[in-house]
């Protein structure tokens, strides 16, 4: 059906309480139904998505994170994480950004943006800030945008970035390293069998960002194509 149901967030549940390689193998059929019920929904949210934007193919199970931890260099020794994630990025060089979902017993959130920009894509987005924030700012402090993402995340440094006026008008968003934006939903929305299509119908809001984005990352300060 491509739905999540009641058995995922009781898996994720139990798994925090119990989160130790004992259980989990005296358990592995709940975390084998839990995880393909969460490879049928990325694979329908996938399907979904193709309808408005173009994704790098790949299959639900491709798309869907591990559920074991890599703790080798955590304090945190616990084997599993305690939620369900997969990412979803843009195909070809031309269309630039990417979708993100997490999953928990008790809360859900959807990402999207630019989570660790190349150095030279990071160089390019604030080139142009320095030019002329407008545009980005118009796409920002737009309805659509405030009514679903209420505002741009991510980290940023403490001062202007070297080689930037300090005194910019825009110093904030000349400051920013990483362009995020999160929104949160209940586990109730979770699991409602309409889940996929808002998931959906939310990442389609932020396209404008995204195609101001891919504009600014795939041509020159003249407007030329650099591909």
């Amino acid at each position: 059906m491509g739905i999540i149901t009641k058995k995922t967030i009781d898996f994720l549940k139990q798994i925090k309480n119990n989160n130790n390689r004992q259980w989990f193998e005296d358990n592995r059929i709940k975390y084998e139904e839990s995880h393909t019920e969460m490879i049928s929904f990325a694979e329908n949210l996938i399907e979904k998505m193709n309808e408005h934007d173009r994704l790098v193919p790949m299959t639900g199970k491709k798309s869907l994170n591990r559920i074991y931890r890599d703790i080798r260099f955590s304090k945190d020794k616990t084997p599993y994480k305690q939620h369900w994630a997969g990412s979803m990025k843009r195909d070809t060089v031309w269309l630039r950004g990417g979708y993100y979902y997490n999953i928990s017993h008790d809360e859900a959130f959807l990402a999207c943006g630019f989570w660790n920009p190349a150095k030279e894509d990071l160089k390019r987005i604030r080139d142009n800030i320095a030019m002329d924030a407008t545009p980005l700012k118009t796409i920002l402090n737009s309805k659509s945008f405030k009514s679903t993402w209420r505002e741009l995340q991510g980290d940023q440094l403490k001062t202007a970035p070297k080689g930037y006026d300090k005194e910019h008008p825009d110093i904030i968003l000349l400051r920013y390293k990483q362009f995020i934006v999160v929104k949160q939903f209940s586990i109730k929305e979770v699991l409602s069998d309409e889940f996929p299509d808002l998931c959906s119908r939310t990442f389609k809001t932020i396209r404008p960002f995204f195609d101001h984005m891919s504009e600014i990352l795939t041509h020159d300060m003249n407007g030329e194509p650099l591909y």
